[in-house]
């Protein structure tokens, strides 16, 4: 099924292709993404100034718009920056409108950042791409090519250490396998962290074998959309120390720091 849109709000392929959130967007050609999500998988081409076109499942088109969240106003988020009292956000704003936070599925992002430590971007698609070959269902797309859809918790954990390292997990694998039997067991329960208080989210992640706060925070954003969780990597800390020696301003910026922190870590990367 093909279907065309027109996205008036803020939406730029290319910047929520390289922002750092999703790691299963492939580029086809210079207007077209493929684009896996879950079991599910979307063409979606750039036809005109503001107008999409949306290749998949004849049923899907709902949680495509739902995953893209374009129910919510993005020009709105951006008109909230003052650009006399916050000069470095509103020209990072500027610069990066167009990204989104996408609604992404919680396992698979408690799983793809577990795998971000200390990798690059190209490395995490590798290894998340690995895995996906090594234990998720192969499917068909509506072009007729196949893609394997992200594994489960039970096929996750049923691979086992061997399996795993075979993926250029390292010592990623033994993190993977807990994250899995937490799930498993319903010690960690991420649909009910989706409506959870955000000290609450921070504190179950963190209890995982092998996350910590930036990894947690990055759970939060991408997985369970609190937006305004506020992952704090390398990048980050150079804006925090470089932008805001005097603190950064959260309460005033609430609820929206992880749009936010999303334009500042383009942004930064951009230009140094």
């Amino acid at each position: 099924m093909k279907k065309r849109l027109k996205i008036k709000d803020d939406f730029d392929m290319d910047l929520i292709a390289e922002s750092g959130q999703c790691f299963r967007w492939d580029k086809v050609d210079d207007d077209t993404y493929r684009v896996i999500h879950g079991e599910d998988c979307l063409y979606l081409s750039r036809e005109g100034p503001k107008t999409y076109c949306f290749e998949c499942g004849e049923d899907a088109l709902g949680s495509w718009e739902d995953y893209l969240d374009l129910g919510e106003d993005y020009s709105s988020i951006r008109g909230r920056i003052d650009a006399d009292r916050d000069p470095f956000l509103h020209a990072a704003a500027e610069d990066q409108k167009g990204i989104r936070i996408l609604r992404q599925d919680p396992w698979e992002m408690l799983i793809t950042f577990i795998i971000s430590q200390n990798k690059n971007i190209p490395g995490i698609k590798r290894c998340v791409e690995s895995l996906c070959r090594a234990a998720g269902d192969e499917r068909v797309d509506v072009r007729g090519e196949r893609y394997f859809a992200f594994p489960g918790p039970k096929a996750t954990a049923d691979l086992g250490h061997e399996i795993l390292r075979s993926c250029s997990l390292g010592y990623r694998c033994d993190y993977i396998l807990a994250a899995a039997e937490a799930v498993l067991s319903k010690d960690l329960d991420l649909e009910a962290l989706k409506d959870a208080e955000e000290a609450e989210t921070i504190e179950r992640l963190t209890s995982i074998h092998g996350v910590g706060p930036k990894v947690a925070n990055c759970i939060s954003l991408f997985g369970l959309h609190h937006i305004d969780a506020f992952p704090v990597d390398v990048w980050i800390k150079r804006i925090l120390d470089a932008e805001y020696p005097d603190g950064y301003p959260a309460e005033e910026y609430s609820p929206y720091n992880g749009v936010y922190q999303q334009y500042m870590f383009a942004y930064y990367r951009k230009n140094h």
